[in-house]
């Protein structure tokens, strides 16, 4: 199938030839659910805890006697029920990434990937309209406003560092080599701009 190639320059670009598996797929609701929460619990840092009683400095000794004080019996100073204790159900650091078979996570790209050119939300434009040769983000944000975008992820095989650093200030643009693309992403980004080269290489990744 082909892929309208956009330009900012209003030059004329022939249409990019890529594959129908990759971009012409079924969507499979399911898969790219899975894939997505798998994405997203991975991208967790999980590194949360806190000090149970056996973690409370001290506490060896037994505060006070059992019995003749007219108090409660208390054996530690690192019980939960004192206010320097330790938690009673304390949060420890986990992992929460989730394993995702190859296969799974390549199937789900083909089919978001090949609903977002159904829906018109993914936009394909040349590599130079990605260049710029100042880092000025009133420049990017002109560009991105001829085509219509006012938020996008922006997909480039190679992020130069101008446009890294003329997209820090746009609080809807976010940018990501191909490498690194997967399902959330474009779940969370109601449009996709990517380069010629990037749609090549992620062609070529998936086949």
């Amino acid at each position: 199938m082909e892929l309208t190639v956009v330009d900012v320059f209003e030059e004329q670009v022939e249409p990019l030839v890529v594959s129908d598996t990759n971009f012409n797929a079924e969507f499979n609701e399911s898969l790219v659910h899975q894939v997505s929460v798998a994405c997203r619990a991975t991208a967790r840092a999980g590194t949360s805890a806190q000090k149970n009683r056996s973690a409370v400095a001290g506490g060896g000794a037994k505060p006070v006697r059992q019995k003749g004080t007219g108090r409660a019996r208390l054996g530690t100073l690192s019980s939960p029920l004192r206010r320097s204790g330790g938690r009673t159900f304390a949060r420890s650091t986990r992992d929460y990434s989730q394993k995702v078979n190859r296969k799974s996570f390549r199937a789900a790209m083909r089919s978001i990937l090949s609903e977002a050119v159904r829906r018109g939300n993914l936009t394909v434009v040349s590599n130079s309209n990605m260049e710029l040769s100042e880092p000025k983000t009133k420049t990017l944000a002109e560009r991105l406003r001829k085509l219509e975008l006012s938020s996008a992820l922006i997909v480039d095989k190679e992020l130069q560092e101008n446009l890294k650093l003329a997209s820090r200030n746009l609080p809807n643009v976010r940018l990501v080599e191909p490498e690194m693309l997967n399902p959330a992403m474009i779940q969370d980004c109601s449009r996709v701009l990517m380069t010629t080269d990037a749609v090549k290489s992620v062609d070529e990744w998936l086949q």
